[in-house]
């Protein structure tokens, strides 16, 4: 296995451990924390991958994720828990420990799913390809369970780091224009959710889902 490859696979096993310990996180700026050294393991495992395959357009792409994912999307996400003055996440659906057990299931389901995957593609390694998957379902299992609005959109950019490590793990590289037009979608939908969360504290007083269901009733 060439050297690049092997280093992918310990920074898929960090992404995968951010992954776990945002199920854990109840704080919100941890869990802003946790996801921009996500991003930063993402942003090292797309360099890594540039340069064992000397793709510039890889190099460009590392160089995006790193301003959008380590600086400027933490940087917008913790001025909006600062504005909306949300500092915890309720308990989630479900207690920590079996959360944590849901997740392992989901990580041992992932390994095997991912046995057709990289054997389809021959310059994908399967470890690597399950963690990617693990920690797609993962970032899934953390929007599902939590409570709290923030959160949610946390674990669903968490989710789209896990995309795109998928995809560079398993093809070492997507076209450049779609992954631009993913940090485009991502930073539009930050500013969107900022406006609607607002909208929803001054009608509820709140972004708890349970409090806003109790106000429909």
């Amino acid at each position: 296995m060439p050297l690049f490859a092997q280093i992918i696979n310990l920074l898929a096993a960090l992404f995968l451990l951010t992954a776990f310990a945002m199920l854990s996180q109840r704080r919100l700026a941890n869990l802003i924390n946790l996801y921009a050294w996500q991003g930063l393991i993402l942003t090292l495992g797309i360099a890594v991958a540039a340069y064992g395959t000397r793709s510039i357009h890889l190099y460009v792409s590392a160089l995006v994720n790193g301003v959008l994912k380590v600086v400027a999307i933490p940087m917008l996400l913790r001025r909006l828990v600062r504005r909306l003055d949300v500092q915890w996440d309720r308990e989630s659906l479900v207690r920590i420990p079996t959360m944590m057990l849901i997740g392992l299931a989901l990580v041992v389901f992932a390994f095997n799913a991912s046995l057709p995957i990289a054997d389809f593609a021959h310059t994908a390694d399967h470890e690597t390809v399950g963690i990617a998957l693990a920690s797609v379902l993962l970032s899934l299992l953390t929007m599902i369970l939590r409570t709290t609005a923030v959160s949610q959109v946390i674990g669903f950019l968490a989710l789209e780091n896990g995309l795109i490590f998928a995809a560079t793990s398993v093809t070492y590289g997507m076209p450049m224009v779609i992954e631009f037009g993913i940090a485009l979608d991502v930073i539009v939908g930050i500013f969107i959710l900022g406006v609607v969360f607002f909208h929803i504290r001054s009608q509820f007083d709140s972004l708890d889902l349970h409090h806003m269901e109790g106000h429909g009733e």
